[in-house]
C-alpha cells in the first residue's frame, strides 16, 4: 500500500464507496417482495389465533374466511375517508388529496384487501371462542361519522353470548384515532394495527415492522426478516408495520405494548399486540409526512427512519423542510441545500484540488524517483515523502473530499427516498414529480455530461492505462445508475457536480497565477 500513487487511491476510494453503495442496498434494504398469490393469500383458512405465548410461535396463522362481510360505518376526515366492516376491522382507508392518488387518478386504499389481517382485527387463543368471533356480526353505535368539523366517536360492540366485545374508537381528523377495548370477562386477544400497506414496495427502500422501545431504541425487521419462530418485544411504545411512503401503527406513551411479530407465507410482517382483558392505546395510518407525524406527536417522527446515517439525514431534513419553507419549491430547496453542503466542505475541498494540482506537477519528480530506487520501496518512499514535504503535497488530499462526501451522499439518499413530501412535488418545466425517476433522462444525462467536464478539469497522472479507463468509464456508470433514481436526488447530484467543476475552474485558475507568481519571482532573482 505504501507505494499506491494518489490516483489509485483515488480509484479504490470510488471504487470502495460503490461496493458499499451496492452492499448497502443490497444487505440492508429490502429486496423486491415476493410475488404474492392474492387468491391464495384470500382464501387461506385456518382455525387457530395466534399462540397464548409470547414467542409468537403461531402468529402466522391467518384468521378463518368470512365471506359476508359487509361495511357499517364509514368516516369522512379531512384528507381521507375509511370503512369499518361488521368484523369491526377498518377495511378501507383512502387518501383523498391530489398528490397521493395513482397513476389513473384514483384515490389510493392503505388497507390492501389481500392482506390479512384488517387494522383493528382480533384473535382469540381459544380457537372455539375465534371461530366465534369471526362469524358473529359487530353493531355500530352510529352507520357514519364526519371528522370534518372535529373529532368524533363510535362505540363497536359483539355479543359472543357469554362473552361481549366493546370496541370505543375516538376518530381525529389527521388520521390517529384513540382505541379502547374493554370485555365483559378476561379473555386472551391479539389486536393489530393491520398489515403494511402496499403502496410504494421497491427494491430501494426498507419496508416491514418498526419497534420503538421505552428507552427510544428501535428495532427494525424488514419483511422475511424475522426470527424463526417469531419475535416478541415487550416494552414497545411505537409499533408500526411500513412501505416506503406509508405506515400503519398503535402507539402508547403511557402504558408499554406488549408486542408479537411474526411473518405470513409471503415473507410479510404480520404484527400484532397482546392482551387479557382491557386494552387502550392510540393508532394512526397515514402517509409518513414529518410535519403531519409531529403535529400528532413528535416522537411519532421516529417511524421515518433512514438508515445508518439517521443521525446525519433528520437534521439534514430538516433543514431541507426550513429551506422549503423559504422557496416554496422542493427542487429549489434541494438546489439550496447543496449549495449549502458544498459551501460548508470548500475548504477541505479545496485543499484536495490543490493537493491535486501540486501532485501533478510533482509526477515527473515522482517517476524518477521510482525509477532511481526501483527494487528499494522503503528507500523510494522516504525520498517521495521528502518530496511531498518539501513542496507541501498530500498524496491522501484529494481522497479526503470524495471520503467525506459518501456519508452526506447516502444521508442526502436516504433523505431524498424516503420523504413523501417529494411525492407529487414538482420542480421546473418537465420535472413534475421529484419523487420518480426524470421522465426524459435529462438530468442524469447533465449529471453524467457533468462528471465527465469534471473530469477532464481535474488534475491527474495516470500511469496505468487501465487505471485511467476506469476513471473515464465513471460518469457513464454513474448516469446508468441515476437514470432509474428520483429526480430529486439526480438533481442534488448534477446541481452538486456543476459546483465542484466551478470550484475546480476557480482553483486551477488561482493554482496557474500562483506558478506564474513563483517562475516571475524566480527570474526577477
Amino acid at each position: 500500500m505504501e507505494n499506491l500513487s494518489m490516483q489509485k487511491r483515488v480509484i479504490i476510494a470510488t471504487l470502495l464507496a460503490f461496493v458499499f453503495f451496492i452492499g448497502y442496498d443490497h444487505f440492508y434494504l429490502s429486496k423486491l417482495r415476493p410475488q404474492i398469490d392474492t387468491n391464495q393469500t384470500a382464501t387461506v383458512e385456518q382455525n387457530q389465533a395466534p399462540s397464548t405465548t409470547s414467542t409468537s410461535k403461531d402468529v402466522t396463522n391467518v384468521a378463518p374466511t368470512v365471506n359476508t362481510q359487509k361495511d357499517i360505518l364509514t368516516i369522512k376526515g379531512d384528507t381521507f375517508h375509511a370503512t369499518i366492516d361488521d368484523l369491526g376491522r377498518i377495511n378501507s382507508f383512502k387518501l383523498d388529496e391530489a398528490i397521493y392518488k395513482n397513476e389513473k387518478g384514483d384515490a389510493i386504499n392503505l388497507v390492501d384487501p389481500t392482506f390479512s389481517p384488517m387494522p383493528l382485527e382480533m384473535r382469540f387463543s381459544d380457537a372455539s371462542l375465534n371461530q366465534k368471533a369471526f362469524s358473529t356480526p359487530y353493531k355500530a353505535s352510529v352507520s357514519s361519522i364526519d371528522l370534518t368539523t372535529g373529532e368524533k366517536s363510535v362505540v363497536l360492540t359483539q355479543d359472543l353470548g357469554d362473552l361481549v366485545v366493546t370496541k370505543t374508537i375516538k376518530f381525529y381528523p389527521k388520521g390517529n384515532y384513540e382505541l379502547d377495548i374493554k370485555l365483559s370477562k378476561e379473555a386472551k386477544y391479539f389486536i393489530t394495527p393491520g398489515m403494511r400497506p402496499n403502496i410504494a414496495v421497491d427494491g430501494y427502500t426498507v419496508h416491514g415492522a418498526l419497534i420503538r422501545q421505552s428507552d427510544e431504541s428501535l428495532d427494525i425487521i424488514k419483511d422475511g426478516g424475522v426470527e424463526k419462530g417469531g419475535q416478541s418485544f415487550s416494552n414497545a411504545n411505537i409499533a408500526a408495520v411500513f412501505d416506503r411512503y406509508y405506515s400503519t401503527l398503535f402507539y402508547s406513551f403511557d402504558n408499554s405494548l406488549n408486542v408479537v411479530l411474526s411473518e405470513d407465507k409471503n415473507e410479510i410482517n404480520q404484527l400484532f399486540v397482546s392482551s387479557n382483558g382491557d386494552f387502550k392505546t392510540n393508532g394512526f395510518i397515514g402517509p409518513k409526512n414529518q410535519k403531519l407525524l409531529a403535529s400528532i406527536n413528535p416522537q411519532l417522527t421516529d417511524i421515518i427512519e433512514y438508515g445508518w446515517f439517521t443521525f446525519i439525514a433528520k437534521p439534514m431534513f430538516s433543514f431541507l423542510s426550513w429551506l422549503h419553507g423559504f422557496t416554496g419549491n422542493w427542487g429549489w430547496a434541494i438546489v439550496l441545500l447543496t449549495i449549502v453542503i458544498r459551501v460548508v466542505l470548500f475548504p477541505l475541498t479545496y485543499k484536495g484540488m490543490v493537493s491535486m494540482n501540486k501532485m501533478k506537477d510533482l509526477a515527473p519528480k515522482i517517476k524518477e524517483l521510482q525509477a532511481k530506487y526501483k527494487g528499494e520501496p522503503q528507500k523510494m518512499q522516504a525520498q517521495m515523502m521528502d518530496l511531498y514535504r518539501k513542496h507541501g503535497a498530500n498524496p491522501m488530499g484529494g481522497c479526503l473530499p470524495i471520503l467525506l462526501q459518501i456519508p452526506v451522499f447516502f444521508a442526502i439518499y436516504r433523505v431524498l427516498l424516503n420523504a413523501i413530501e417529494l411525492q407529487g412535488a414538482p420542480w421546473i418545466l418537465w420535472i413534475h414529480d421529484l419523487a420518480i425517476k426524470d421522465p426524459y433522462f435529462i438530468l442524469p444525462i447533465i449529471m453524467g455530461a457533468s462528471m465527465f467536464l469534471q473530469q477532464r478539469l481535474t488534475p491527474t497522472t495516470f500511469t496505468d492505462p487501465m487505471q485511467e479507463k476506469i476513471m473515464k468509464f465513471l460518469p457513464l456508470i454513474f448516469t446508468f445508475f441515476f437514470i432509474t433514481f428520483p429526480a430529486g436526488l439526480t438533481l442534488y447530484w448534477c446541481v452538486n457536480n456543476i459546483l465542484s467543476v466551478i470550484q475546480q475552474v476557480i482553483v486551477n485558475k488561482i493554482f496557474k497565477k500562483q506558478k506564474e507568481a513563483v517562475i516571475l519571482e524566480k527570474k526577477s532573482s
